[in-house]
């Protein structure tokens, strides 16, 4: 049985679009075969694994958030005693 294939469309970052040339480029595949893999792969192992288990690439945070993370990396607080216990060379 021979079933059609489909386009899809999708927008990348620029940055993903190089690692997935330098990657088809590197092992001789076609980006279509790269990116069916990799979509099988990525929805096989959502389907297996505990969700908790699952690390997302990128973190999705709300404004405030975002804010408050970056004021927190601006601004850091210093070590509490228990944070220096975790770090105290014996």
């Amino acid at each position: 049985m021979n079933i059609p294939n489909t386009q899809i469309s999708a927008y990348i970052s620029k940055e993903t679009k190089i690692l997935v040339e330098q990657y088809v480029k590197a092992r001789g595949i076609k980006k279509a075969f790269l990116i069916e893999t990799a979509l099988l792969h990525h929805l096989q192992a959502l389907k297996e694994l505990p969700i908790d288990i699952v690390i997302p690439p990128r973190i999705m945070v709300s404004r405030k958030s975002g804010d408050a993370i970056m004021e927190l990396l601006k601004n850091p607080a210093l070590p509490t005693e228990d944070m220096k216990a975790i770090f105290k060379d014996d």
